[in-house]
């Protein structure tokens, strides 16, 4: 991906995903950052993943994004952090006393590039497990997964593929089809190494 962020523009964005989060559970405000920096003036998707931790384990606590570049990279954190914390329809809204336990991530993502190919066994051949995140489109039925999702559960392409039909609630072989659209994108990702501490970018692996 050609875009790219330095540490200090990643602690920036985790801050500002945090910052955003907070700010709207104690005033009820809506945030809107000032002086943005002009790289994240340029648009781009992301996604804003909230991890609760417990004891030695994480726990999913939010995870909201947008996937393609319809807002400045500044305004999409804002939102997906706020949207992630407040409306993931998967889990209660947070709280401002949980936000002590709750580790941030922000992946900022290239824009989907749909796999063309005419046999759909040959979608294998382009895509990488530890790079690239996959949309699955359907009718109208759409499913996402970043490219961590299977690094951390340790799937194959297949699987991965599987599992995003899934997320799409369709049959896990509707990459298979004729009519199913998959497309492919690869993501930036700055995470907290625990609540409020050390903001470093997260290298995957296949």
């Amino acid at each position: 991906m050609e875009f790219q962020l330095s540490i200090d523009e990643g602690k920036y964005v985790v801050r500002l995903a945090r910052d955003a989060i907070e700010t709207t559970l104690h005033s009820k405000m809506s945030f809107r950052p000032r002086n943005i920096p002009l790289k994240l003036q340029a648009h781009y998707g992301v996604f804003v993943t909230l991890n609760k931790v417990i004891g030695n384990a994480h726990e999913l606590r939010g995870c909201i994004g947008l996937p393609y570049p319809v807002k400045t990279l500044a305004e999409a954190i804002v939102d997906s952090a706020v949207s992630a914390a407040l409306n993931d329809m998967r889990f209660q809204p947070v709280t401002s006393t949980e936000m002590d336990s709750i580790i941030i991530e922000v992946s900022v993502l290239t824009p989907p590039e749909i796999i063309k190919v005419e046999d759909p066994k040959d979608i294998l051949n382009h895509i990488k497990v530890g790079r690239d995140g996959l949309i699955i489109s359907r009718g109208s039925n759409r499913g996402l997964l970043l490219p961590q999702v299977p690094v951390e559960y340790g799937w194959s392409k297949e699987e991965f593929l599987e599992q995003s039909c899934t997320k799409a609630w369709l049959p896990r072989n509707s990459w298979l089809l004729q009519d199913t659209e998959v497309s492919k994108f690869q993501a930036i990702i700055f995470a907290e190494e625990a609540p409020r501490g050390m903001v470093k970018r997260k290298e995957l692996h296949g």
